[in-house]
């Protein structure tokens, strides 16, 4: 026992009243600044939901009837809080009565902020501290879980559904809800805290590229262009930052290929939102408890190059695979579109060259430089600005190698304002819109091959102090 706590329990022996922290009312330095939310109904719900769960039993695993299912649990819920007899106002008893019945059927006190469709991320860092995004600002919520076995409880509802497992043995994981909203949970021994859930939610209905253009994101003349660039089949490369909205605008670009090509799309958790018809969908699988049966992206990307794909599309090259898309690329399989974790059109080939060389194979780079340039005929950056807004900042050309270097050339581009037109508008303080640099590209010839083609006048340059600024919506960006 401290000093400071010996004093306390001596002073309250002697009936001194004890006041925490000093004459100011300042905390002391070792209280936690954050006080732990708790709920006053804690052990009413576990009660009842334990009640619950006894009575109803095998009936919550039958999918077949989810209607009639939700009716009965409500239904139990509302006879066993009424047996309980604990006093509870009409507000009060339909809180509780809400919250279980989200807890037996649903993700317990994540599902308002599931359908929140303002709610864009949840963090879940403790079992009381719980944060979310909204319009790219981070913000604390009053919802809390009840412990961490409760939290742990729906961590496992979650990943069970996608056939995946959490526990000591495998403490992370990666699955995804029913919406293809992404999910990451990691428990103890890797989390200190206690079990930790994140989980990007994706929209309800797809975004468009006319959302994007809504939203400021990308000017309609750029938005045209990538249409054009998708439908006459050139390989493509998204790349950005972590949570800059790689796979919102992978969706929104995938929407222009035309219905009766057959897509495989390729990904870790599947979570493309496709428009077409004939797509096939595959998804990696983490090693089981005894270490075996993973399937990794390397060995679906070989796999899809015998379905008889018309375009591959990889949700993400991380790792060894890009040497696979690559070959994919380059061996006939036009009108790819993969994503990258990159800052610049020029970062995202040196990571290229990086992830290429985790393959294991002996190539210089050169040889390595004139595969990438050969595959890839347009790189699509994207930047998460300060203020929580998401636009696409570079549309560029990969040309070919010139010496040992892939030379680049930028066809849109949206720089930083300078003083003249840093007044045009609020939405222009940090990015002026995407303008056309005037340069035409080389890949023209490539696109006009299959029925593709764009006026000559298209790629004149626009004038930023006469061209009008585009309305951002209060999030700026992907939501």
């Amino acid at each position: 026992m401290g000093l400071h706590d010996r004093l306390k329990v001596q002073q309250e022996g002697n009936g001194v009243a004890v006041v925490s922290g000093d004459a100011l009312g300042r905390p002391h330095a070792h209280e936690d600044t954050q006080e732990r939310m708790v709920d006053p109904y804690a052990e009413l719900k576990t009660r009842i939901h334990h009640a619950c769960i006894a009575k109803l039993g095998p009936e919550l695993f039958k999918r077949e009837t989810t209607e009639d299912l939700s009716e009965r649990v409500l239904r139990t819920v509302t006879e066993q809080l009424a047996l309980d007899r604990t006093p509870l106002t009409r507000e009060e008893r339909r809180q509780v009565t809400r919250e279980i019945t989200d807890d037996i059927l649903g993700y317990g006190p994540l599902e308002p902020l599931l359908r929140d469709d303002s709610v864009t991320e949840v963090m879940v860092n403790d079992f009381d501290k719980v944060y979310i995004e909204r319009e790219g600002k981070i913000e604390r919520t009053s919802v809390t879980f009840v412990d961490n076995a409760h939290l742990l409880r729906i961590i496992d509802k979650i990943v069970s559904q996608v056939g995946r497992r959490v526990d000591e043995a495998s403490p992370m994981v990666d699955a995804r809800l029913p919406d293809g909203s992404r999910v990451n949970a990691i428990i103890p021994p890797l989390s200190l805290k206690g079990p930790t859930l994140t989980i990007r939610k994706f929209a309800r209905d797809p975004y468009t590229m006319d959302d994007l253009i809504s939203f400021g994101s990308i000017s309609p003349k750029a938005a045209q262009f990538l249409a054009a660039c998708v439908k006459g089949k050139l390989n493509v490369l998204i790349s950005g930052g972590t949570g800059t909205g790689k796979t919102t605008t992978l969706n929104a670009t995938s929407a222009f290929i035309p219905g009766d090509e057959r897509i495989v799309t390729i990904e870790d958790a599947a979570e493309l939102q496709m428009q077409q018809e004939h797509v096939i969908t595959l998804e990696s699988r983490p090693p089981n408890i005894e270490g075996q049966g993973e399937v990794r992206i390397r060995e679906l990307v070989r796999n899809a190059l015998r379905m008889r794909p018309d375009r591959i599309i990889v949700g993400e090259v991380r790792g060894p695979e890009t040497l696979d898309m690559l070959q994919a690329m380059n061996t006939g399989h036009e009108g790819s579109l993969t994503t990258i974790h990159a800052n610049s059109p020029r970062d995202a080939l040196s990571r290229l060259e990086t992830l290429v060389l985790t393959a294991g194979v002996d190539l210089p780079l050169r040889a390595i430089r004139e595969q990438i340039a050969s595959a890839f005929d347009l790189l699509v950056q994207i930047s998460r600005l300060v203020d929580g807004s998401r636009r696409i900042t570079h549309i560029t050309e990969v040309l070919r190698m010139e010496s040992d270097v892939i030379t680049l050339q930028d066809v849109f581009v949206a720089k930083p304002p300078d003083e003249e037109t840093s007044s045009m508008s609020r939405s222009s303080r940090l990015l002026t819109p995407l303008l056309c640099t005037g340069l035409k590209p080389h890949f023209l010839e490539k696109m006009a091959a299959q029925g593709v083609v764009l006026p000559a006048a298209f790629f004149e340059q626009d004038d930023a102090g006469l061209r009008p600024s585009f309305a951002a919506a209060s999030y700026g960006g992907f939501k």
